[in-house]
């Protein structure tokens, strides 16, 4: 049985003769030495319980601190991610730009080459007509009609009219 300090406190020995009886002093004592026995020795499973929690705190902590340390570099990653692809969307764009404003300057100079041909062929063409002209012309001076005139359904057909006739017509 187990003795609170104020039980202690608060026992009443009886008394005898010639003092205390020597019986009950001696069984109190055996109380308040397996009392104090009892107490000390669940004080020392409890500081050896007490190390344990400590050890294990420390460990959490240690965990904690090593949990932290991922999570910023694992945002410090993220970050420096998001930024690395910003600038990779930047320089793409950039390109994507360039690459266009090279397609419209590439259309635009083969329009012009498009276009210088057409007057070229254009010119080649009247020169030719011209030339048929004048050939029908002296033909018919000559009263060769027959031999040097262009057939009719040439004459009439769109391609031997000059281009201007064409557009006008």
């Amino acid at each position: 049985m187990t003795l609170t300090p104020v039980e202690v406190r608060h026992l009443e020995l009886r008394r005898g003769l010639w003092g205390y009886r020597r019986s009950q002093v001696h069984r109190t004592i055996d109380e308040i030495a397996d009392s104090f026995e009892a107490v000390w020795r669940e004080r020392s499973e409890l500081g050896e319980r007490v190390h344990e929690l400590e050890t294990e705190v420390a460990r959490h902590v240690e965990l904690e601190t090593l949990l932290r340390s991922t999570l910023v570099s694992a945002e410090r990653a993220a970050q420096e991610m998001k930024e690395q692809a910003r600038r990779e969307a930047v320089v793409i764009v950039s390109e994507a730009g360039a690459e266009g404003r090279r397609l419209v300057r590439d259309a635009i100079a083969e329009k012009e080459q498009l276009l210088a041909e057409t007057r070229r062929v254009r010119t080649i063409m009247r020169a030719a007509l011209e030339v048929l002209s004048e050939g029908q012309e002296r033909s018919e001076e000559d009263g060769d009609d027959e031999a040097d005139a262009t057939p009719p359904h040439v004459a009439e057909h769109p391609a031997a009219r000059p281009e201007a006739d064409r557009l006008a017509g």
